[in-house]
């Protein structure tokens, strides 16, 4: 099996992984969900990209470094700090939006071809929102999942209803795929 060097990150998510850093935040998204994010935007050269839950920024900035100059990321964040910081991070970034609020006010600029539901809890709550927020045959990725030999105990047993939804619904097809040996991630696309 022949392997290859990762990279390192390109500079503005070093930026935001420092800022995370700095504000003692510990829940960015993954160099291999940052990679994956990258090589999925850089499929979309005229479209709109969605993130819920901007974080530091970490998971924005790898969707940036593939950003088409016709296509347009918005990201939202419920907390008030981080969100200055990463509209501080994207100033200079005309096609970027950085916003503070509740994850349904992103909705006001759907369909997106590409959506992160990254923060809070959309992606258990409310799928079915989710779902129409995608134009036909846009994706959506779902991170922050365990693989099932991982699970502490007291989840053995139960039914993982993001899987029991994401992995079922006739309306998408989806996958799940592990990025890390204790990490995975569903994508799926808007078939109907």
């Amino acid at each position: 099996m022949t392997t290859y060097p990762i990279t390192s990150n390109p500079s503005l998510v070093q930026q935001a992984e420092s800022l995370a850093a700095q504000l003692e935040f510990t829940q960015s998204s993954l160099p291999e969900v940052g990679r994956l994010l990258q090589v999925l935007t850089s499929h979309i050269t005229q479209g709109q990209i969605g993130e819920i839950g901007s974080g530091c920024g970490v998971g924005a900035t790898w969707i940036v470094s593939a950003l088409h100059p016709d296509s347009t990321l918005i990201t939202i964040e419920s907390d008030r700090d981080r969100a200055k910081v990463v509209q501080q991070l994207f100033a200079d970034k005309s096609n970027v939006r950085a916003l503070q609020g509740d994850w349904r006010d992103l909705l006001t600029y759907a369909p997106f071809d590409l959506l992160f539901a990254d923060g809070g809890k959309a992606k258990l709550t409310e799928p079915q929102t989710l779902i129409t927020a995608l134009k036909p045959r846009g994706f959506i990725l779902l991170d922050d999942l365990t693989p099932q030999e991982y699970w502490p105990p007291e989840w053995h047993g139960r039914t993982d209803p993001i899987r029991e939804f994401w992995l079922k619904d006739p309306r998408i097809a989806a996958t799940e795929i592990r990025v890390t040996a204790k990490s995975s991630v569903i994508l799926a696309t808007r078939i109907q």
